[in-house]
């Protein structure tokens, strides 16, 4: 009788051995996707360096081989993780090309923000990581270069239809807010309290009003 073939060990990841066993069943971008919410969930309370795959499984109700099949060891499940949280920048600033005026695009981020309570501590978490990690780093900086660039093409639009100050490039001011709702993101796990759903709003309307142009007075003849 043929034996069954032995399951695939890897090396330790983070001191932990994993087995990679034959193809699970299910919808394969959904499990994926319930990883990636594990991943989240485990990052937000524990912080990345006590992250572990073991407790990701945990968090997912699996086994640590379930989750190394589809991600090879932690660092691919952050780099997925943080692909992830891009596409939905993304999808904001696409949906917010479509309608007209600036404002909608911070509405969209507000929601984007505040909308998920793990979503600034996880972000943070992963900015900090990547500074110790050429490969993730290059992975920020070529997902923070296209929305830079999406952003900056939403300004200018704005910038032409006179909703948004021209004395300065919209490069600029992409870059000038962008490291605004960054300095608002790390502050936030140590200052939750200043972060209100009516503060961050507040915020967020003193950001279009630095971009608005000033209004123009006439002269009197």
């Amino acid at each position: 009788m043929p034996k069954s073939p032995a399951p695939r060990v890897h090396g330790d990841v983070n001191g932990e051995s994993t087995v990679r066993r034959g193809r699970p069943t299910g919808d394969h971008a959904a499990k994926r996707a319930e990883l990636l919410k594990a991943a989240t969930t485990v990052i937000a309370r524990d912080g990345y360096a006590n992250a572990s795959l073991r407790k990701v499984a945990q968090q997912a109700g699996c086994t640590t081989g379930a989750v190394t099949y589809y991600f090879a060891n932690k660092e691919d499940l952050v780099a997925a993780l943080a692909e992830s949280r891009f596409d939905r920048y993304d999808a904001m600033l696409e949906a917010a090309r479509a309608e007209p005026g600036v404002k909608k695009l911070f509405e969209r981020w507000l929601e984007l923000t505040t909308g998920d309570p793990e979503f600034w501590p996880v972000m943070s978490q992963l900015f900090a990581h990547a500074r110790y990690e050429p490969g993730f780093a290059a992975l920020i900086e070529r997902r923070y270069a296209r929305f830079r660039e999406v952003y900056t093409s939403i300004l200018a639009r704005g910038q032409e239809q006179g909703t948004v100050r021209a004395d300065i490039p919209a490069d600029l001011l992409a870059d000038q807010l962008s490291a605004m709702g960054d300095g608002w993101m790390m502050m936030f796990p140590f200052e939750p309290e200043r972060f209100t759903p009516a503060r961050v709003k507040a915020l967020l309307d003193a950001a279009i009003t630095l971009i608005t142009p000033a209004p123009t007075t006439r002269r009197a003849t």
